[in-house]
């Protein structure tokens, strides 16, 4: 490989032919600052923040995209480059509407930060400022313009995602981002996925937050709210309390939760048990009965989203299984609700999820076992730890301890459903006993591992081979699709997920300064609690645990998918279905 010999602020530093200013400062370990740039997705030039002084450049040369040159000298940090960034940030603040002390994203927004930095007031180019309407007219997203900086990341990540519906409007000052036609988010093809949520560098696209209706469930006393977590919360949400990235704090947020004042404390890893034993048994009968193939797994709301508006015709590959909170929400309304004796209409349950497409689910037609929605309120990781910092709980102090039982006992199967993979591999594991009649003890299954976008696998199952594949994030979930329309696929069990690298990387999870997303992987560290929570636990099959024996035996009648189960835990979809 050729490599650039170049000085970084006087230290020297070797890095490959083509390589930019700003991997040459990194290389060096140097922070250049940034606001539009995104590793591998976004190098455009636009904000100037990133602007440095550079042997060799006609002006202060953009880091992010000009590459370095043998010998060239780079200052990064001078006097005409921090006086070029402060001039830089007072024009953005010009049209910005620096509500900075009611905004979400307050304390975590790379624009105060720099503006901090730098001793930026906002009040040097003071003058016409144009005004937008905020758009909430989506269930999962709040979008106001007047915080928008114009630095694209949404538009970059939405294309990223396939989806595209996001860019320019308009043009001059009053430039904004938006959808085609000006269209409200509502009325496009947006799949809710929330990674915008995730990249935006300031608080113009939020989640909607809905923990308001959290608080009124909790403080009626004629309601019984039981809350419940997905496996991916428990290992990102320290992350908002100062904790290091993909530490579990599972016990810490139980305890938080209870001392909301939840009457239970519920883990979704349950309905993902309950999920494979239904989704396994889904498939071994396509496979008998010469169903259709592949079958395509359908616990990530983002991906349904996506089929059934880009892949309508082919929605008969998808399992008709709900998601794992959608079958643990009908299970607590109906099994729970009889075993307590309380009516489905005075539980409110929330699902606590790494995933902003979660608030478009519950809205879905036939998410209703009770003849109630399953799930009644979907708040992301964010928005819990905005009630626990609300309630004035010192995280980190909090005791561990464990969920309500029955429903908060889960194996090391459902664990592993918060990464790509997961759930391939928790499905195979109990089909490679099932197909063999035995416990097999070799139940990790590494090809379907790993952060890669698309993975494909042949396994061996009583002398049978298996083809199977794994997707996550739209673009390959495109691809993916594009090859089973075609019929050119041969799979036999495909996973997809909307979300790139799953659930743990979901447009719910903790927001991390760009710099830190460029260089840290976040998904491995997250993903890693999980697999070591699976290697940890005591039963790692998803149908031995033994509260689903006792579901199914007591209330299914000891029938996986039998008629009572299907209307409980099962649901229909809809080509082209709007929010």
């Amino acid at each position: 490989m050729d490599m650039i010999n170049c000085k970084v602020n006087g230290i020297a530093v070797s890095v490959p032919k083509g390589s930019t200013i700003l991997e040459a400062a990194r290389a060096a370990g140097v922070e250049i600052p940034t606001l539009c740039y995104m590793k591998d997705i976004n190098a455009i030039g636009a904000c100037r923040i990133c602007v440095v002084e550079a042997t060799g450049a006609r002006g202060l040369a953009t880091a992010c995209v000009y590459p370095v040159a043998e010998g060239m000298e780079i200052k990064t940090n001078t006097e005409k480059v921090q006086q070029a960034r402060k001039t830089t940030l007072e024009l953005i603040l010009s049209t910005h509407d620096k509500k900075c002390l009611s905004c979400p994203r307050s304390t975590n927004c790379e624009l105060q930060k720099l503006c901090n930095d730098y001793g930026v007031t906002g009040t040097e180019f003071e003058g016409f400022k144009p005004e937008f309407a905020i758009d909430d007219s989506a269930p999962h997203l709040v979008r106001d313009n007047n915080k928008c900086i114009l630095c694209r990341r949404c538009v970059a990540v939405c294309r990223e995602q396939f989806v595209g519906i996001l860019g320019a409007n308009d043009r001059g000052i009053d430039t904004h981002i938006g959808q085609a036609f000006k269209l409200n988010l509502n009325d496009t093809p947006c799949i809710s996925c929330g990674q915008c949520t995730v990249v935006c560098p300031t608080g113009a696209l939020t989640e909607k937050d809905d923990t308001a209706q959290v608080w009124a469930a909790i403080n009626d006393p004629s309601k019984h709210v039981v809350m419940m977590t997905a496996p991916a919360v428990r290992a990102a949400l320290g992350e908002e309390f100062g904790g290091e990235i993909g530490k579990n704090v599972e016990g810490k947020m139980v305890a938080a939760i209870r001392r909301l004042g939840a009457d239970k404390v519920f883990d979704i890893d349950f309905g993902a048990d309950v999920t494979i034993v239904e989704e396994a048994t889904e498939l071994l009968g396509r496979i008998n009965n010469k169903g259709v193939l592949p079958m395509i797994t359908s616990c990530s709301p983002g991906w349904v989203r996506f089929i059934e508006q880009y892949y309508p015709d082919q929605l008969a590959h998808l399992s008709s299984c709900k998601s794992p909170m959608q079958m643990s929400g009908a299970i607590i309304k109906t099994y729970y609700a009889e075993k307590m004796g309380l009516d489905a209409k005075d539980i409110v349950v929330v699902g606590v999820m790494p995933c902003t497409a979660k608030k478009y689910e519950i809205k879905r037609a036939d998410e209703d076992a009770a003849g109630v929605p399953d799930v009644d309120v979907s708040i992301t990781t964010r928005e819990l730890a905005r009630m626990i910092k609300r309630q004035g709980l010192n995280f980190n102090a909090l005791p561990d301890e464990e969920f309500d039982s029955p429903l908060g006992e889960d194996t090391g199967a459902a664990v592993i459903f918060g990464t790509t993979g997961g759930v391939m591999e928790a499905a195979l594991r109990t089909a490679n006993d099932w197909l063999t009649g035995k416990d097999n003890t070799e139940i990790e299954f590494q090809a379907v591992r790993g952060a890669a976008s698309i993975k494909e696998a042949t396994v061996e199952i009583n002398g049978m081979p298996i083809k199977v594949a794994v997707a996550s994030g739209a673009k390959a979930a495109n691809e993916i699709m594009k090859k089973i329309a075609s019929g050119e696929a041969d799979w036999t069990f495909v996973e997809i997920m909307g979300c790139p690298g799953g659930c743990v990387t979901g447009g719910g999870q903790p927001i991390h300064p760009q710099y830190v997303r460029d260089t840290v992987d976040i998904h491995a560290l997250r993903s890693k609690a999980l697999y070591d929570a699976d290697e940890a636990a005591v039963l790692r099959k998803s149908h031995q645990s033994p509260v689903v024996k006792e579901l199914y035996e007591n209330y299914y009648k000891g029938e996986y998918g039998c008629h009572k189960a299907h209307h409980d835990l099962h649901t229909t979809y809809v080509p082209g279905k709007k929010f």
